[in-house]
Parts: C-alpha cells; sequence; structure tokens
C-alpha cells in the first residue's frame, strides 16, 4: 500500500510526488471502503477487489452522477481548439466549450480497446515537447535460436531475479512460444532498450556452485538432472544442464561451473517486444517539465491539464498505474 517514485519511469519521476500526496493509495481505499467494495492484499502489497474490477467502475459512475458529471459516449472528437475564454470541443455531433479541458484519453497500449495516439495530437497542437513512447510491462521476444531452446518449456513457471543494468525485479518469470512473459519480464521490459541484454537468475539469492559441489558429495551416485529436478521444474533442469550431463559424482569443477552459470547467470538479448498490442502500458509522452506538478495544468497554456498514462510517468506492474491515474486525476480535478 506504500507507493513513491521509485514505483514510476519516466524522465523525471519525482514529478508523481505532489499528486500522490494529495491522493494516496490510502485515499482510494478509504473511498473503496466508504462503498463497501471488498479487497484483498496479495503478493508484493498489490491490492484486488475480492469480487469484480465492475465495481471499481460502477463506483465511480456512481461518484459522477453524485457530482453532476454529464457523460457522453460514441462520440468522435474531430478537433479542440483555444478560445479567448477557454476551449472548444468539436465533434461529429455537436460543438462543446469550456473553460477547463483536461486531456485524459491514455495511450497507445492494447489499440483494440480503443487506445490511441490522440492525446499526444493535443499535445503537439499547443507545441507541447512529447517524448518518443514505447511499449512497456509487455512481453519479450527473442531470435529464432532461442526459441528453438526453450521450446520445451512453454507454459512453464518459475520464481526468477530478471536484471537490466542496474534495475532487478524478482518475481514469476514464465516461458512461452514467442519468448519470455510473466511479472519479472514485464518489470523489466520497461527499462530494456533495443540491442540491450538482460540477466536472468533462476535461482535468486542461492550461489548454485556452491550448492552443485555440496551435492556432488551428498548425492554422488544421483544423476544431475534427477537433483535439479528437485529445485526445477524437469524440463528447465534440462535446459540448464545442456551437454553437462552425468552422475553428480563424476561431475568436474568446470562442468558444475557452466551449470551454475546457466543457473544464476543466464545473459539473453532479446530481439524485441510484442508491442502495443499487448503492452499494459505506453511509455514517453508529455514532457512533466511543461506540467505544474500541483495540479497537472500545462504552464503556458492556462485551463489545459494532461494526466495519467499520456504524461511521461509510467508505474511498476501492480497497480502503480492505477494510482497515477487517481492522483493526478485528483491533482487536475482540484484544480480545473
Amino acid at each position: 500500500m506504500e507507493v513513491s517514485h521509485k514505483n514510476f519511469v519516466g524522465a523525471n519521476p519525482k514529478f508523481v510526488l505532489s499528486a500522490l500526496s494529495q491522493f494516496s493509495p490510502k485515499d482510494m481505499i478509504a473511498l473503496v471502503d466508504e462503498h463497501n467494495i471488498e479487497w484483498q492484499q496479495r503478493e508484493l502489497g498489490q491490492l484486488f477487489c475480492k469480487g469484480s474490477a465492475r465495481q471499481i467502475i460502477d463506483m465511480l459512475l456512481a461518484l459522477m452522477g453524485r457530482f453532476g458529471v454529464v457523460v457522453k459516449t460514441n462520440v468522435e472528437v474531430r478537433s479542440i481548439g483555444k478560445r479567448d475564454n477557454g476551449f472548444f470541443v468539436a465533434s461529429a455531433k455537436e460543438n462543446i466549450t469550456c473553460s477547463s479541458l483536461v486531456v485524459a484519453c491514455g495511450a497507445k497500449s492494447i489499440p483494440k480497446m480503443g487506445a490511441s495516439n490522440f492525446g499526444y495530437k493535443i499535445g503537439e497542437q499547443f507545441d507541447l515537447n512529447i517524448f518518443a513512447t514505447r511499449p512497456g510491462l509487455v512481453p519479450l521476444t527473442f531470435d529464432p535460436d532461442f526459441l528453438a531452446r526453450t521450446a520445451p518449456l512453454a507454459g512453464i513457471g518459475i520464481k526468477a531475479k530478471v536484471t537490466h543494468k542496474k534495475t532487478s525485479f524478482t518475481e514469476a518469470l514464465l516461458f512461452t512460444h514467442r519468448g519470455l512473459s510473466g511479472p519479472a519480464i514485464l518489470q523489466i521490459s520497461s527499462y530494456w532498450r533495443e540491442g540491450d541484454e538482460i540477466k536472468i537468475d533462476l535461482l535468486p539469492d542461492i550461489n548454485s556452485f556452491e550448492q552443485l559441489k555440496e551435492a556432488r558429495n551428498t548425492h554422488a551416485k544421483q544423476d544431475v538432472l534427477t537433483f535439479l529436478s528437485t529445485i526445477f521444474p524437469k524440463r528447465v533442469a534440462q535446459m540448464v544442464i545442456g551437454e553437462n550431463g552425468g552422475k553428480m559424482g563424476d561431475m568436474s569443477n568446470k562442468k558444475l561451473q557452466a551449470i551454475a552459470e546457466a543457473i544464476n547467470n543466464w545473459r539473453i538479448k532479446p530481439t524485441g517486444s510484442e508491442g502495443y498490442r499487448t503492452a499494459e502500458v505506453t511509455l514517453g509522452g508529455i514532457d512533466t517539465k511543461q506540467l505544474n506538478p500541483k495540479t497537472l495544468e500545462v504552464k503556458n497554456v492556462p485551463g489545459l491539464y494532461f494526466i495519467g498514462e499520456v504524461v511521461d510517468v509510467t508505474g511498476w506492474l501492480g497497480g502503480y498505474n492505477f494510482q497515477w491515474a487517481w492522483s493526478s486525476g485528483f491533482a487536475a480535478g482540484q484544480s480545473a
């Protein structure tokens, strides 16, 4: 239930602090409790509704109704413009004028749900700097050789530590037919850049070389595959052993070191990601330098606000992007 700027990615992660202080996770929980929505805390402090996420939508709609918010759906906005007394929003059906305009239309991730670059176009219209976008919290893809090696592992999930430079996440890793997925991979994908390698430790916090040397003495007659299959799923054990099979008692230090490297220091280079089609978030967006951190208002365009994913703020997996949506929306709503 704790959140800080360290849980976010962007040119200036500390930008989130003011909005988070105005509407914190505790404030959101209080709101949920007020509406009698039951929730539970799972691993890593993540919170989930015990029922359906639809309960949150219904709560927000109820709040909008309480404050007289008019919701218009199936309206395609064709253009937006600035006037002396505010803004106008033009659609095929009608033109709407307003004193304040809050852009909360998300970004490019999962286009089948309606995601687009419309928010960035509005930013460009008002000459705002926009950082290049890329998919985040997304499965990573690999070359044919890697896929051939890991094909037998598709569908297997194990706990692993995945590292990119100085950033690491220890969570579940999932082997797929297209590459690697699971929370650990999704998290690191927000830091990974094309051409970079990542390191995977399949047995975090354990020195596999020392463990294998000890097993050589205590399980000398046991096959190395049999021993490692007590630690990993058998197909994962087969992959890390490679061509270094045999009885534990016959294993040289060189062979044990090779296996240990495959376990604790597996270095691989993704070829790409599955893209916006499956990405949970979009990295990049409206440069936060141009926004007031207390209100999310554009500094040189009074009355214009950008909130949520369209801004260069991307949270970790586990509800941080929802919290940014709540907090940035609250901050803008207090001012608009």
